[in-house]
């Protein structure tokens, strides 16, 4: 599986229509609806805005695709499969139309729309996807040092920390590290918060 860290875009102009790829991360669908949002209010004047996206969840990954008003089948589908085809997750790909007064036909309108998808994705630059998860820990001052040091090995990070008669923390690091920390500080570890790490986008990291 893989992720992207920021946007991309392409455009290429097919038969008089503007064809433009938007390639955006999203961890929610939420982040898409916002996503397309703002491509309808950055392209008013667009013919169509077709769209296809993948998100991992606990429960598995949600698809969907949508037409956006052009033939079924012609527009959002092709966008998907090259989503699917290279597998790519938390990820919305959309495709902007301006419509040139030539008509393509079905077969024209898939090639251009999964043309346009496959080049904004070789434009990209794709990650290894890393779930990440939120611990909370409570230590001593004492420990703090050799903690962070440690936390680093496992390539985690400390995203929010209170400081009282002990030291509060809210972590985030790859899951498959997840045992060794709890392993490490049994007593430290709050079993109650653990979970995915969601607050942000940094809840998936991407390795070059």
């Amino acid at each position: 599986m893989q992720c992207i860290r920021t946007q991309y875009s392409s455009e290429e102009s097919i038969k008089k229509s503007r064809f433009i790829g938007v390639l955006s991360p999203c961890i929610n669908e939420l982040e898409v609806a916002n996503n397309i949002k703002n491509l309808q209010l950055a392209y008013p004047d667009a013919s169509h805005i077709a769209f296809a996206y993948r998100i991992k969840t606990d429960n598995g990954f949600i698809s969907r695709f949508n037409d956006a008003g052009e033939p079924s089948g012609t527009a959002g589908k092709p966008i998907f499969q090259h989503l699917e085809g290279k597998d790519l997750i938390n990820i919305l790909l959309a495709v902007i139309r301006y419509f040139g007064g030539v008509k393509l036909g079905a077969g024209g309108l898939t090639r251009a729309y999964g043309n346009t998808a496959k080049r904004v994705i070789e434009a990209a630059g794709l990650y290894p996807y890393i779930e990440r998860v939120e611990q909370h820990l409570t230590l001593t001052y004492k420990e703090m040092p050799a903690f962070e040091y440690f936390l680093k090995k496992l390539d985690g990070a400390i995203v929010k920390q209170n400081f009282a008669e002990q030291i509060h923390l809210s972590i985030q690091l790859p899951k498959q590290h997840l045992t060794l920390l709890t392993e490490t500080y049994p007593v430290a570890c709050h079993e109650d918060f653990l979970g995915p790490f969601e607050n942000t986008f940094v809840r998936y990291e991407h390795k070059d």
